[in-house]
């Protein structure tokens, strides 16, 4: 490419101003790194998580403006949002879908860190912080759909209270401190709690979690942030029902990472043991896990028993996940009898599911370490080179203004469909927009690399052996003697 960085000019220029400026600061204690080609997004989950962390600070101080933390103003303020305000709708929609991502990430992240036994390298404490993290990462997405105060949110809230309430001596105290006297002080209470409380301590178990060396990829960055507005745009959120003391709720669920939870409570055993114990010991087992893993190896595939016991707990996830979400449809049963499920069926499930996910997922692990030694004992009898995708300079060219052309009718695009009241399609078109320029940063990425790689060297020719001269008689090799006879000549 003949486009070069090395010339600081303009914003460049004062990107490395300000950059040799912050150096003296605390900022520069932690190191970024900022990848000259494809990095697996993997290993920078939890960096992924705090960007998206961030996009969600920025929409909720926006969202602030217009947002009323008051029992019967909440939920009509939020419609205004939704309606009324100028881009409302967008931000509103990005700051659900970035709150429903930052807890997927940070889930996938946690649970990378489990299978690839990184808590082994004496990060007992980033593991110990990170499931707290995760932990305060749920209840302030919670919290955050709950102060719409729509009938999804009176549910959560009944099942948060009467949960709280169920904890022996301290529940009675704790709920009065998070809910209140009722629902005009819930309201307020929680706005603060998802505000300010809980982005607090978030902002602390961050500050000790985080290591001191980032990878920053920007094409990664700009994928994940236009994934979050394409599923705005696709499956915008809706305002639900208001919620009304006077007007019974209609069916509903919580969220996804909920769910799970619901269905113990469903089965109408013990609040305390279904509510607070269970989630409680599966958390300390997950505090636990680098202090049990004695392996000395860091593979899944060396660690059966760990990773034995994390696939069986993700099968009762999704188990229980499941559960949750279901409901009859036959609307000829009494609700009540509908939303109960059964607890002999359910716990005898998640019972069996105990022996027969863990055996299943240690006869797997097992099976892989035999398949993975066979492969290293056929390994020369296999082909020395893998097969590579090399564009050439004048492809790669190619390539980069045709995402430039399709870059500039997105633009286009996403302009028309907001001036023309198409809220979806316009969030849609912008989520697009990031994802090509993710897509055209990766390659002008990779063609500077590939500029900066040496050019192969020509191929060596085998040097040909001469004709070597057919070997003379035996005879005609022997020189005659200076007094021989010669032979006449006839």
């Amino acid at each position: 490419m003949a486009v070069s960085l090395s010339r600081r000019t303009g914003a460049v220029a004062f990107f490395y101003w300000l950059w040799d400026g912050l150096e003296r600061t605390v900022f520069t204690g932690v190191k970024f790194s900022f990848p000259s080609r494809f990095v697996s997004p993997f290993g920078f989950l939890g960096m992924l998580t705090f960007i998206v962390f961030v996009i969600l600070g920025i929409s909720g101080a926006l969202l602030m403006f217009y947002y009323m933390p008051i029992l019967d103003r909440a939920w009509d303020s939020v419609a205004k949002i939704n309606n009324v305000v100028p881009f409302g709708f967008h931000i509103r929609n990005i700051h659900y879908h970035g709150s429903n991502a930052m807890v997927l990430l940070a889930i996938l992240h946690m649970y990378y860190q489990y299978f690839s036994g990184r808590y082994k390298i004496r990060n007992e404490v980033l593991w110990v912080t990170g499931v707290i993290l995760g932990t305060v990462t749920i209840l302030e997405a919670f919290t955050g759909y709950d102060i719409i105060f729509s009938e999804r949110a009176e549910l959560a809230i009944s099942i948060a209270a009467s949960l709280t309430n169920s904890i022996p001596i301290a529940g009675p105290v704790i709920r009065d401190a998070m809910f209140g006297s009722g629902f005009s002080d819930f309201v307020l209470r929680f706005y603060a709690q998802h505000v300010f409380i809980l982005p607090l301590v978030m902002l602390g178990l961050m500050a000790v979690h985080f290591p001191r060396f980032l990878v920053f990829d920007v094409p990664m960055v700009m994928a994940i942030s236009g994934a979050i507005l394409i599923t705005g745009g696709v499956f915008p959120i809706d305002m639900g029902f208001k919620f009304e003391p006077t007007v019974p709720p209609g069916i509903t669920v919580p969220e996804w990472y909920l769910t799970g939870l619901y269905a113990f409570l469903r089965t109408q055993y013990d609040k305390f043991v279904t509510g607070v114990l269970w989630p409680g010991l599966f958390i300390g087992a997950l505090l636990l896990a680098p202090f049990i893993d004695r392996y000395k190896k860091f593979s899944w595939k060396d660690r059966p028993i760990i990773t034995a016991f994390g696939i069986t707990g993700i099968a009762q996830i999704m188990v229980t996940t499941y559960w949750g979400f279901y409901i009859p449809s036959d609307t000829t049963i009494p609700l009540v009898q509908r939303l109960v499920i059964d607890p002999i069926f359910f716990y005898l499930v998640m019972i069996l599911l105990v022996p027969l996910g863990f055996g299943f997922s240690y006869m797997m692990i097992k099976m892989a370490q035999e398949a993975e030694r066979k492969a290293k004992l056929n390994k020369d009898k296999g082909p020395k080179k893998v097969a590579e995708i090399n564009l050439s300079q004048k492809w790669l060219n190619w390539i980069i203004v045709g995402l430039i052309a399709f870059q500039v009718y997105l633009n286009i695009a996403a302009y028309n469909a907001a001036i023309t009241g198409l809220n979806n399609l316009s969030l849609f078109f912008t989520g697009l927009i990031l994802i090509v320029f993710a897509g055209l940063f990766h390659v002008y990425r990779y063609a500077m690399s590939e500029a900066k790689r040496p050019p192969p060297p020509p191929p060596v020719q085998e040097a040909i052996p001469e004709a070597i001269p057919e070997a003379a008689p035996v005879e005609a090799a022997k020189e005659l003697p200076d007094d021989a006879p010669k032979p006449e000549s006839k």
